[in-house]
């Protein structure tokens, strides 16, 4: 018996977004072997294009890109929607993580990877993105309200235009109100399958309160020194 899981993969369409064309094959001969479809661009123009044009499920984006770069494809994804978003990345540092992050991506990958591993993130993201558990019940918590089925999220009857992750960390954080969470266990909750450091909860929960403070939520997000951060609704 097919699992929900296993309809997923044979529905989801990823954007593999890589300039060297083995690599780009070879990432599609997994994808596709494990019931994804895929479609490929070359360059940052043609991937935005795509994006547009195909409305892909997951971008596979690779940050060294010839006409635009993928921390600006990733930029404007951002600015038009709230499609998944995976870096591939040939640079090791820290840096260039954290940017991609703070821009909105979900997960990233560096090179030399494992296409088992790609595949795996894919997998992974797709699950926490697209696939709720089971019908849940909306969640109130003061002003906040949170709808897990369909991953939307209101603060005093106001859509957020929350990312994939930003809302996985709000969910967990407003399911205990109150309660302060170390940056381990929001990582666990929201990237549970990505190697990311700890430190990059706080580029998300940076990212989550600018939006709570836009919607007029300030003093939402707490940060518990020496723990991490709780949401304060009282």
């Amino acid at each position: 018996m097919s699992s929900t899981a296993d309809t997923l993969e044979l529905m989801a369409l990823v954007l593999v977004v890589e300039d060297e064309p083995e690599i780009a094959e070879i990432l599609e001969g997994y994808l596709r072997r494990e019931g994804f479809r895929t479609e490929r661009a070359s360059d940052g123009r043609q991937a935005l294009n795509l994006v547009r044009a195909a409305r892909p499920d997951l971008v596979l984006l690779d940050i060294m890109l010839p006409e635009m770069d993928g921390l600006e494809v990733l930029r404007r994804i951002r600015s038009n929607g709230h499609t998944p978003v995976i870096l591939v990345t040939a640079r090791a540092e820290d840096l260039d993580k954290l940017l991609g992050l703070e821009l909105g991506a979900d997960d990233y990958v560096t090179k030399p990877f494992s296409p088992r591993e790609v595949v795996a993130r894919v997998k992974a993201v797709l699950r926490r993105v697209v696939l709720p558990e089971a019908p849940k019940e909306v969640l109130r918590v003061g002003p906040l309200e949170i709808d897990s089925e369909k991953v939307v999220a209101r603060l005093g009857g106001v859509r957020l235009e929350l990312t994939p992750t930003e809302f996985r960390l709000l969910e967990t954080l407003a399911r205990t109100s109150g309660r302060a969470f170390s940056r381990a266990e929001l990582l666990e909750a929201a990237l549970p399958d990505s190697d990311a450091l700890e430190r990059v909860v706080d580029v998300h929960l940076k990212n989550l309160r600018k939006k709570l403070e836009a919607a007029g939520g300030a003093g939402l997000l707490e940060t518990v020194r020496g723990v991490g951060y709780r949401l304060w609704t009282e």
